[in-house]
């Protein structure tokens, strides 16, 4: 499972979903759009009516079999700043219900 924290302001979020799709063959990406946060800098940016913030935090969240993650990973810390990437092992469970 891996978890890329950016913000809209830096995301260039289509060439990545375009990487992780075209190029990389990913299973499948999800990205959920923060309605508050802040990073490093401890600017906190919010999506309130009154302070309508087009930079809000965007979480790229994605898994797929060990080896391709780990082979993603290689790529992806060419344009991602390692420091915002986060991962860990996952099971996958199948139901047969």
């Amino acid at each position: 499972m891996v978890r890329i924290y950016l913000s809209e302001e830096n995301a260039h979020l289509q060439s990545l979903l375009k990487q992780l799709r075209d190029e990389e063959q990913l299973r499948g990406v999800t990205v959920f759009r923060g309605i508050s946060g802040f990073g490093a800098g401890g600017e906190v940016h919010t999506g309130g009516l009154i302070d309508l913030s087009l930079n809000l935090p965007l979480v790229v969240e994605f898994f797929d079999t060990p080896e391709k993650v780990e082979r993603v990973l290689e790529d992806l810390v060419k344009t991602v700043d390692p420091a915002h990437i986060v991962s860990w092992p996952a099971e996958q469970t199948i139901d047969n219900i």
